[in-house]
């Protein structure tokens, strides 16, 4: 109660008569009359000290992500490292594998061992491709003048090929032939044969299930561009020339 004359106290509205009219709290602007304007005020600190924890944090929340993202290995070890290590594993193994053929593919192809040619052999290189074809000391020759033309790799595809003629064990068969595909069929190697597109497909049917025959048209096609590009330039090149007259002087002499 209010004694008459006495001023209406904080939230109490005036009655029209002069009376009190019952006690009316105003509403805080912006809230549902829940919250006095002095507690409000304090909410809002509260709420902006929090908002100013959240953000250090939020920051580094994000820098921790940041970090798990440049070291992803790092964060799924069990994953990523490990395929990793298989893939390292893998890739030593490879090369081994493939070292051990390229050395063993030297001692065949390019260690040809044979004796030294007699004056009748190396005449007899001159009548036909084939006689110089069918001795290990022709083959060695004529493989020394095409590397003068950057042609090697015919003789060698050529070789690899009997080679795998030669070959019983299916394992191996596809091993020689997987390698024989990939050092002188693919367009990435850089010792890639020149084969039309019909020797081509022919080739990539007979891959599907390798034998000692896969890569037969691909040979006579190679050894007919030998026969009929190269044979003749190595007949009048100076290598042919130098060995005819060295076993000529030889033979004068004894």
């Amino acid at each position: 109660m209010r004694m008459a004359g006495e001023p209406p106290s904080l939230g109490e509205e005036p009655a029209a008569n002069g009376g009190a009219r019952g006690k009316a709290f105003r509403l805080a602007p912006g809230t549902d009359g829940e919250i006095p304007m002095g507690s409000e005020r304090m909410e809002m600190r509260k709420r902006q000290m929090s908002v100013a924890q959240e953000i250090p944090s939020s920051a580094q929340a994000q820098h921790g992500i940041g970090n798990r993202a440049s070291n992803a290995c790092c964060f799924c070890w069990c994953c990523c490292c490990s395929c990793s290590c298989l893939t390292v594993r893998n890739q030593d193994e490879e090369r081994a594998r493939r070292t051990s053929h390229e050395l063993r593919a030297e001692s065949i192809l390019n260690c040809e061992e044979s004796p030294t040619p007699t004056l009748e052999e190396v005449n007899a290189w001159a009548q036909s491709f084939d006689k110089l074809m069918i001795t290990p000391a022709g083959r060695n020759a004529f493989r020394e003048f095409l590397r003068t033309e950057f042609s090697e790799e015919n003789m060698l595809f050529w070789m690899a090929c009997e080679d795998l003629k030669k070959e019983s064990n299916k394992n191996a068969i596809g091993e020689k032939a997987r390698l024989i595909y990939e050092d002188y069929i693919s367009i990435l190697s850089p010792k890639e044969v020149s084969l039309d597109s019909r020797v081509r497909e022919v080739i990539n049917r007979n891959m599907l299930e390798p034998s000692q025959h896969t890569f037969d048209d691909a040979q006579l096609q190679i050894y007919t561009l030998m026969h009929r590009d190269s044979y003749p330039r190595f007949m009048n090149s100076a290598i042919y020339k130098d060995l005819v007259q060295s076993l000529s002087e030889k033979s004068v002499k004894a």
